[in-house]
């Protein structure tokens, strides 16, 4: 597995962001996997991780899956979750992603679950997203903490 870049001010993977998740997210290419291990501020309901952090750091490792495959960034446009189990704060996630299908350079699929230590399913998410902008990438890019011109050659 290769480590993929991470940023300074992402609220998933930003090593400054005070407040964020520090996730950092590895691919063998195709499929992308992150370990997350969620804590008692991340909480909605008593003892019962927030759907909405569950839902960000699906959003984020399709995002990644859509890079790896398409070497090119892009943004949500529609995302569907499915809550299966509730996730607990302490207990190790993992979450993997894969892109599902390219449309033309146009529109990126790509589908993710979020499972337990024991494997169960606790999430799963289907999304759509849109490639952004070369200009835009670039600028993104100034974010990044390592190099990540392997993943730009698509931009």
């Amino acid at each position: 597995m290769k480590r993929l870049p991470h940023t300074r001010g992402c609220f998933v993977c930003g090593e400054s962001n005070s407040v964020g998740l520090n996730l950092r997210f590895e691919t063998d290419g195709r499929v992308v996997q992150c370990r997350f291990v969620p804590r008692a501020e991340h909480i909605g309901f008593k003892q019962v991780v927030h759907g909405g952090l569950i839902a960000t750091v699906l959003d984020e490792i399709m995002v990644w899956a859509c890079v790896v495959q398409t070497r090119r960034f892009a943004f949500c446009a529609e995302m569907n979750i499915r809550f299966q189990r509730t996730a607990r704060p302490g207990e190790e996630l993992i979450a993997v992603s894969e892109l599902a299908s390219n449309r033309k350079d146009k529109v990126f699929e790509a589908k993710a679950e979020l499972k337990n230590s024991a494997g169960q399913v606790l999430a799963g998410a289907t999304g759509k997203y849109l490639p952004i902008k070369q200009a835009d990438a670039v600028e993104m890019a100034t974010d990044f903490v390592e190099d990540a011109s392997w993943l730009l050659s698509g931009q």
